[in-house]
């Protein structure tokens, strides 16, 4: 598998930088809000936390043919940091998560930024891509479909759905 670079992207609203350690002392805020957890489980991270959690992003997975992908979203309007994407990549396919600050969920931001990645990926050669999502969790499924995903019907380990799509949405 040729690597794949997490470079910045730019959607109509949102600026996509690709994650650097120093992005901890701004999402900390956006990860603060402890309903962000309640389909995840966990709890708000520490500076530190992130720190350490950053840092083995940004070192990547370690195991050969697979490539971890991270960007934080920022609106362009502002600057303010609201979230972030991230993919797995794996041969032709890729697993997919996002998380948007409680600020600005309900204005398809989430949607914004997942189909930002997607078709840079897309671009990359990726043409498989896969969400886990609690079944509970009615936005995450919004978002899931509005970027060209289904429920496949399978459900990981952790009670989590499969959204998937075999082509890139457009």
């Amino acid at each position: 598998m040729n690597p794949i670079a997490a470079e910045a992207l730019q959607t109509r609203r949102l600026v996509l930088e690709p994650l650097r350690i120093e992005h901890a002392d701004e999402m900390v805020t956006v990860l603060a809000d402890h309903g962000l957890y309640e389909f995840t489980g966990g709890e708000p991270p520490t500076v530190e936390g992130l720190v350490t959690r950053y840092r083995a992003q940004v070192a990547g997975s370690g195991h050969d043919g697979e490539q971890w992908l991270n960007w934080i979203a920022r609106r362009s309007d502002t600057a303010e940091v609201m979230g972030f994407v991230q993919a797995t990549v794996s041969g032709d396919s890729s697993d997919i998560a996002w998380l948007v600050g409680v600020d600005h969920q309900g204005q398809g931001l989430a949607a914004e930024a997942v189909n930002a990645m997607i078709a840079e990926l897309a671009h990359r050669g990726i043409r498989g891509f896969i969400a886990h999502i609690h079944p509970d969790h009615i936005a995450s499924h919004r978002v899931a479909a509005s970027v060209g995903l289904a429920r496949t019907g399978a459900v990981d380990d952790d009670g989590e759905e499969f959204w998937a799509s075999s082509t890139s949405p457009s």
